[in-house]
């Protein structure tokens, strides 16, 4: 018979094999791509476990060249360790993990990502994974060599031993395999890394080139983010397959207990009302429930008014701290940043993160996006995804900005978009795009519209400024010889041009008159404003004056603090033996207001 013949070849198929003939799903599609993939999973994993653990990360990333196409991959954390019985199925095991069935966020979800990476170094090398855990001080680190049996998708552990090692405790993880290692900026493991410390200033991550060259991305913070709390399911994002699991699962007696133990939000009223839609009088076993009587229950769900799942699953980055990594990374002229509140979409709390940068040491011509989830740098398709579609639906011509219909705006600027959810919904395996959901494109695009208005603000002021800027040049050149002729006409002493333009351009004017050892500092407030600031004037020898004077090896620094009123002056005095050939210093005051002496912080 045909079809007992067919029958013979049918056999189970387990998700070991399964990816190992698919590698390309989990984002090892070519060489370079799993050079990226495998470092991403590896840190990845070290930034969630020194951060549940309350440590803060310390993550060494070294990539060596063994042969022309062959590269070894050493990550290295000061995590927790992993206990020696964890480590077999942790590393060896696909689709094992403690992330999977935890509604919080987290960097992991499937308990793919570091035993996939060590499947693709097996498949393409045939070497183990090299596993170093110590999890006290006190005792030596365990060393484990491990494969993947893709037949039963369990792990082989092929050797096992005690040694010592520097660390207190952490992990390693050193794996060799094929790939290709380029220098392109946008899509590298430096990339990555560099992206990776943005999101996460309070990681210090040391990365070592195959060329020896060391990059060293400092931690901004040495404040941990908040860890956010596992929470129940809420009943809005609950499908029906779903909830007959949860019914046949359950340890709940009855079904009103089943509600208020199993679902986020349902309190004594809130079961009541929804056993009431549902037809149910509470009683029940949950277990005895039918398909159709679950799907009375699921439509009951829907028809009540229900608060939305509590947010603190979620550990937001903050927007101080995206304008400070903004700032250190990329050095720019202006920078804003924002959190939203969180908000839901299927049951799954979510909330967004946007930062701009502009200017400064930023040089490219067309504005640079970088998309994160759960804190995780997402490099490639970027054209599909849908934080970048935000980006490019939004008018950015009404922001100040150069922008072609449905393009990324002309500009030297740098846009983050950070996505935060208990699910982050990725377009596929890969994790490398996030898909349409309209409540998500929705919140990034208020975001951005939000840091479009600081930005349009920036410049016009900007735009003020230099249009102000030219006016003073041009009155820089005429007054003086207007002055000039006007005191040769009147017989009169030469007056000071600066100080006119400081009047007519409403700004503090600062002037300085030596008289042998006699100093005198006049300061007179033109500006429509009240201006609180802080004066330094440094000079050497003896010094003598009612301000604070700081001495140092060389020189001494006199200090005043003043406050002056709209059209206020007054005149500070001090002696010394000879003050420094500079213009008096001031703090407090921006630089385009001030005349006759520099702008500093002290």
């Amino acid at each position: 018979m045909i079809a007992e013949e067919l029958a013979k070849k049918l056999r189970e198929i387990s998700i070991a094999e399964f990816f190992e003939k698919n590698k390309h799903i989990l984002g090892y599609s070519n060489p370079a791509k799993a050079l990226v993939t495998c470092v991403k999973e590896a840190v990845d994993n070290a930034l969630d476990a020194t951060e549940e653990a309350g440590i803060l990360p310390d993550v060494m990333v070294r990539i060596a060249r063994i042969d022309r196409s062959i590269f070894r991959i050493i990550v290295e954390d000061n995590g927790p360790g992993i206990v020696r019985h964890q480590i077999p199925k942790i590393f060896g095991k696909l689709l094992y993990g403690s992330r999977f069935h935890a509604i919080k966020q987290t960097r992991g979800q499937q308990g793919l990502g570091i035993s996939s990476a060590v499947l693709y170094a097996q498949l393409t090398t045939g070497k183990p994974a090299v596993i170093i855990s110590k999890t006290s001080p006190k005792e030596k680190a365990c060393k484990m060599e491990i494969m993947i049996d893709t037949k039963r998708n369990e792990p082989e552990v092929v050797s096992e031993s005690d040694i010592e090692w520097h660390r207190p405790h952490g992990t390693r993880i050193e794996l060799e395999i094929v790939g290709s290692y380029v220098r392109e900026r946008r899509q590298s493991v430096y990339e990555y890394l560099r992206q990776t410390s943005i999101v996460n200033p309070h990681a210090k991550i040391t990365f070592i080139e195959p060329d020896g060259y060391i990059h060293e991305f400092e931690r901004v913070s040495s404040e941990l983010p908040k860890i956010p709390k596992e929470i129940k399911p809420h009943p809005h994002g609950i499908e029906l397959g779903a909830l007959l699991a949860m019914l046949k699962t359950t340890r709940a007696s009855n079904l009103k207990k089943f509600l208020k133990e199993e679902f986020v939000r349902i309190g004594d009223k809130i079961a009541d009302d929804i056993l009431a839609k549902a037809g149910f009088n509470g009683r029940e076993h949950p277990r005895s429930l039918s398909r159709k009587q679950a799907l009375r229950l699921l439509n009951a769900f829907r028809e009540v008014q229900l608060l939305p799942p509590p947010t603190d699953c979620l550990s937001p980055i903050g927007s101080d701290l995206i304008m400070k990594s903004l700032m250190k990374e990329f050095n720019a002229e202006f920078v804003y940043a924002i959190t939203r509140r969180p908000k839901v979409y299927s049951g799954h709390p979510f909330l967004v993160e946007v930062g701009i940068a502009y200017g400064g040491g930023i040089k490219s011509d067309r504005i640079e996006v970088l998309r994160f989830a759960n804190k995780i740098p997402l490099l490639y398709q970027q054209g599909g995804c849908a934080l970048t579609k935000a980006v490019e639906s939004v008018n950015w011509k009404a922001y100040g900005l150069q922008q072609s219909k449905n393009e990324l705006p002309n500009a030297p600027a740098v846009v983050l978009i950070h996505l935060a959810s208990t699910n982050i919904p990725y377009v596929s395996e890969s994790k490398e795009a996030i898909a349409g959901i309209p409540e998500i494109v929705d919140e990034v695009r208020l975001a951005l519209q939000e840091v479009g208005r600081k930005l349009k603000e920036y410049l016009d002021r900007k735009q003020k400024l230099q249009k102000k800027k030219k006016k003073e040049e041009v009155l820089l050149k005429i007054i003086p010889l207007l002055a000039k002729k006007v005191c040769e006409v009147l017989e009169r002493e030469p007056v000071d041009a600066d100080r006119i333009v400081a009047r007519i351009m409403g700004k503090v004017h600062f002037e300085r008159v030596v008289e042998g050892d006699r100093v005198r500092l006049r300061i007179a407030n033109y500006s429509k404003a009240k201006r609180a600031f802080r004066i330094y004037e440094m000079c050497e020898g003896d010094v003598e004056t009612d301000g604070r004077v700081i001495h140092a090896s060389t020189y001494s620094t006199i200090v005043w603090n003043v406050e002056l009123m709209p059209d206020d002056k007054i005149e500070l005095e001090y002696r010394c033996k000879r003050v420094i050939n500079r213009k008096p210093i001031v703090d407090g005051l921006d630089e385009e207001i001030v005349s006759g002496a520099e702008t500093h912080k002290i």
